[in-house]
């Protein structure tokens, strides 16, 4: 590979750091051809951006992203592959699926909303994490629940008091 094919990929990978606020280091070496492409196929109907990279070019735009990556490098060996997500569990619930049928992709390290998660033994970790969007709905519930007591209870109300003023006039007749 040429030098400049080489600072090419690194500026690529550095933009994709940059435009893609979490990823994934995962292992798919021994994957067949068959199991990579359905593997790709369910990143992109995720939405994840699934790219095999060198770990030296990878390094180099650790190195030049704004964020200090330097936790991640101890796991940069073998085959890597990074998958690039917007929403942060994403690609470990897609993991965990595709590992139902298969013994891989392996997670090595994650990057999630700004915390580092290193081995395969966080993956259950990173599927349970909720995603900015589960939060904001979490926090509508939350919000909406006093209001809906308070309706309920002006309802109730409203009940008993047509209940009794029905049988008070019931009485009467």
């Amino acid at each position: 590979m040429r030098q400049e094919e080489k600072i090419a990929i690194v500026d690529s990978l550095t933009e994709r750091l940059k435009e893609y606020s979490h990823f994934y280091l995962t292992d798919t070496a021994e994957l067949n051809a068959s199991d990579t492409t359905d593997l790709r196929r369910k990143c992109h109907e995720n939405d994840i951006k699934l790219v095999v990279v060198k770990n030296t070019l990878l390094k180099r735009a650790f190195e030049q992203s704004d964020v200090d990556f330097q936790e991640l490098f101890p796991v940069l060996k073998g085959t890597t592959s990074i998958m690039f997500a917007n929403t942060g569990n994403s690609p470990a619930k897609l993991i965990r699926e595709f590992r139902r049928k298969h013994d891989k992709p392996l997670l090595k390290g994650a990057y999630v909303q700004e915390s580092f998660y290193i081995g395969d033994n966080m993956l259950e970790t990173l599927a349970t994490i909720k995603s900015r969007e589960e939060m904001i709905a979490d926090v509508i519930l939350m919000l909406q629940s006093p209001a809906m007591n308070v309706i309920s209870a002006l309802q109730s109300g409203a009940n008993k008091i047509h209940g009794v003023l029905e049988t008070l006039s019931k009485k009467e007749e």
